[in-house]
């Protein structure tokens, strides 16, 4: 097979196969030198590409005439549809990282199992991962369409055919479900519908939306999923469409500031209108931003309040102390020269209990799990809590099958 580069005459590429395992191997060489069997690791943050299985996905759309439309879309995705997923970027840097166009060659056994289930575990196994939570990802710039049924009619049928045909054929895999939260009666179903369902840990909103997380009409079902002892998360992305983000003429910039600018107002939001004292037993994660705007909006709010404070009459405590309650997600954890700076955020956030390790894989920014071994201002007990101790507890997950010894520590305390 040749592959694609888009300048034929000097990068000409001749594609016998894809491995997942092949292409990790420096990932499962430093799981090796590290002696990550013996480490509990959980992964918050990864992903699939469900418009790959989007024929199978159709078929799960309850309404007959979107299901039409979709099933019709499915002829015609090249010239475009009202179910398009699509969202402006760059993502694979031109070509590069190859995994993008040929992930689609790579063979899986036919034994019953769902394709993404043997993909996953490879990826998992190469990194060393026990336990992987599984988003969506063109479906993350679904709340923007302007069709709100079509975002609730395709996160229904997503998160049926995960629930039934995905999540079942691993132990290994977990979820947490996709909320189409511009519908908050249809949200609310969905944690009523599947909240029992297997391998869902929790209820997950994409963060690229305008509706306020703080709004009356949300209320239900924060407290439903509370009463479950699940935790919520705002998935983070972008959008070059924001007006906005119309004056970026880079796409590294629109990455660099929108996966981050979308949970920052979510989490003001949040924070300000006392949704931590209105739901105290529900934990809340922010997912995919990176963590160095943790300190900064921690110093924005509490200057500001201290100020202000009458405006926020729920609240008991500083804005930084609320942010402290919840957690985050390492990926794409940045990296400056002065690790002064990146141990000043661990700091800040009590990062030993409240930061998860996410690998984003298959995304280009990945991280694997010795971006938080390697770290040398925290103590191994830390690094254990980062790579899936912290998430075990949040996501109550039964790790016995893995890590027995570990189990029944637990157990005893």
């Amino acid at each position: 097979m040749e592959l694609p580069t888009g300048n034929e005459r000097y990068f000409r590429m001749s594609v016998e196969e894809f491995d997942t395992e092949k292409l990790l191997t420096n990932a499962a060489r430093q799981r090796d030198q590290r002696g990550f069997d013996d480490v509990l690791i959980i992964d918050v943050d990864a992903h699939h590409y469900e418009t790959e299985s989007m024929i199978e996905i159709v078929e799960f759309i309850e309404d007959p005439v979107l299901r039409q439309l979709a099933r019709s879309a499915q002829q015609i995705a090249h010239r475009g549809s009202m179910f398009t997923l699509g969202r402006v970027g760059y993502q694979d840097i031109g070509g590069r990282v190859t995994r993008y166009p040929l992930r689609s060659m790579e063979e899986t056994p036919d034994d019953g199992k769902h394709r993404d289930v043997h993909l996953s575990h490879r990826w998992m196994d190469a990194m060393g991962v026990d336990y992987a939570c599984v988003f969506p990802t063109p479906m993350l710039g679904l709340a923007m369409h302007p069709q709100p049924d079509v975002e609730v009619c395709l996160a229904r049928a997503y998160n049926r055919w995960l629930v039934e045909k995905v999540l079942p054929g691993s132990p290994r895999m977990k979820s947490m479900l996709y909320l189409p939260f511009n519908d908050p009666a249809a949200a609310l179903k969905i944690v009523e519908d599947f909240g029992d369902a297997e391998g869902v840990i929790g209820f997950m909103v994409t963060s690229v939306r305008h509706r306020p997380v703080h709004h009356n009409d949300y209320m239900k079902i924060y407290s439903a999923i509370q009463e479950r002892g699940l935790p919520i998360g705002f998935h983070s992305g972008f959008n070059w469409d924001d007006p906005m983000f119309r004056t970026c003429n880079r796409f590294l910039a629109v990455h660099a500031l929108g996966f981050t600018w979308y949970n920052v107002v979510h989490c003001t939001n949040w924070v300000l209108n006392g949704m931590n004292e209105r739901f105290p037993n529900l934990p809340v994660i922010w997912i995919e931003s990176g963590i160095s705007w943790i300190p900064f909006l921690m110093q924005r709010l509490d200057t500001q309040y201290r100020m202000r404070s009458s405006e926020c009459p729920l609240l008991r405590k500083l804005p930084s102390d609320y942010m402290r309650d919840m957690y985050y997600t390492t990926q794409p954890m940045e990296m400056p020269d002065d690790m002064d700076l990146l141990e000043g955020t661990f700091k800040a956030m009590n990062a030993e209990t409240q930061l998860l390790w996410a690998s984003d894989y298959p995304h280009w920014d990945m991280d694997i799990p010795s971006v938080i071994w390697d770290l040398p201002f925290i103590d191994e007990q830390a690094k254990r809590n980062i790579l899936g101790e912290t998430a075990q507890k949040i996501f109550k997950l039964d790790v016995s099958e893995r890590h027995p010894n570990y189990a029944a520590s637990v157990a005893a305390e």
